[in-house]
C-alpha cells in the first residue's frame, strides 16, 4: 500500500515520513510490506488511509500547483476521510491528523469487545425504510443507521444480535440484498460513546485551524468553517450517522459540477454515480492517475 506512490514521487515519501515521525511508528513499512492483518487493524488502517490521500494531495500541489483554496469549493470525506479532507484544506497538520486517527481507531476498537458488535449493508431500501427496520430490530439492544451512502445503499450498526435481526427483517421488507460487513467494531452508533469521549479529549487539545474552503460535515451534511464547530462535529461524528448521500447533493446544490476523489480506490466515485449521474467524477490515487489528472487541468 502506497509503495508505488513513494517510488514515483519524493513528495509522497515526505508525507509518509511525516506520519511515521508523528506516530513514532514505522507505519510506512507496515503499509509497504505488511503483514496485512496488522495493517487492517483500525488503529493502523485509519492513519494509513489518511497518509495515502494526503500524499496524493501533496504531489498534486507540488507537481501541478493544485491548491485546494483555488481549485475547490468544498472538501469532504467519509468517516475517517473527514480528517483527511480537513488536513487537505489546511485545517489540521498532517502529523496531528495521523495522531488523532491512530487514537480514534484504537478507541473505536476498544469501545466494544470483538464479536459483540456488527455492521451490515442494506441494499434496495432507502434510508427511512432501513432506519425503520433497525429500530424494530433493536428489542433492547442497539441497532442504528450508520451510513446513508447512496440511494438504496444504507449501512446499519449495533450489537450483533440486533443487526442480524435487522438483516432478516430487511429481507422481509423487500431489500434486494443484505451483507454482513467484515468490520472489527460497530462504527457510527451509540455503542461508540466511549470512543467519542476519548476523541472529545483528544480534539480539545488539537490545533485545528479554519480550513481554506468549507468542510462538508458528515453529521450535518452542510458546510462548516469554524474550527470550534468542526471540533464538536468530529466528536459527534463518532456515534452519528454519516450523511454522505445528502452531503453530495448539498455540494451539487452549492454549484459543484465535478467531484475529485483523492486516495485509495474509487468507492466514493461509485457512490456519487448512484447519487447523481449528472456530476462529473474522477478518481486520483495512483502515479498514472495523477499524471492523467494533471494533464486535464
Amino acid at each position: 500500500m502506497g509503495k508505488e506512490l513513494a517510488l514515483a514521487f519524493r513528495d509522497a515519501r515526505d508525507v509518509f515520513e511525516e506520519v511515521d515521525e508523528a506516530l513514532k511508528q514505522n507505519l510506512t513499512r507496515l503499509m509497504f510490506e505488511g503483514p496485512e492483518d496488522d495493517l487492517t487493524l483500525t488503529e493502523n488502517a485509519q492513519p494509513a488511509l489518511m497518509a495515502m490521500s494526503l500524499s496524493v494531495m501533496r504531489v498534486l500541489a507540488r507537481q501541478g500547483n493544485v491548491e485546494v483554496a483555488e481549485a475547490c469549493q468544498f472538501v469532504a470525506g467519509h468517516s475517517l476521510g473527514e480528517y483527511s479532507a480537513l488536513a487537505a484544506a489546511g485545517g489540521l497538520a498532517v502529523g496531528e491528523a495521523a495522531v488523532l486517527l491512530k487514537r480514534r481507531g484504537r478507541a473505536m476498537q476498544d469501545a466494544v469487545p470483538v464479536g459483540e458488535g456488527a455492521m451490515a449493508a442494506i441494499l434496495g431500501l432507502d434510508v427511512d425504510e432501513a432506519s425503520a427496520v433497525a429500530t424494530e430490530a433493536t428489542q433492547g439492544d442497539v441497532c442504528e443507521t450508520a451510513n446513508d451512502n447512496a440511494p438504496g445503499q444504507v449501512v446499519i450498526s449495533g450489537t450483533r444480535t440486533a443487526v442480524e435481526r435487522a438483516v432478516a427483517l430487511a429481507g422481509e421488507r423487500g431489500a434486494r440484498k443484505c451483507v454482513m460487513l467484515p468490520v472489527s467494531a460497530p462504527f457510527h452508533c451509540a455503542l461508540m460513546a466511549p470512543a467519542a469521549a476519548v476523541m472529545e479529549e483528544a480534539l480539545s487539545a488539537a490545533a485545528l485551524e479554519t480550513p481554506s474552503v468549507p468542510l462538508i460535515s458528515n453529521v450535518s451534511a452542510e458546510a462548516v468553517s469554524d474550527a470550534d464547530q468542526i471540533r464538536r462535529l468530529l466528536v459527534e461524528q463518532v456515534t452519528a450517522m454519516v450523511r454522505w448521500r445528502e452531503s453530495v447533493l448539498y455540494m451539487k446544490e452549492g454549484g459543484v459540477e465535478e467531484l475529485v476523489e483523492i486516495g485509495v480506490g474509487g468507492v466514493l466515485t461509485g457512490l456519487a454515480r448512484r447519487i447523481d449521474r449528472d456530476l462529473s467524477r474522477v478518481t486520483v490515487g495512483t502515479p498514472d492517475g495523477i499524471e492523467t489528472f494533471l494533464k486535464t487541468l
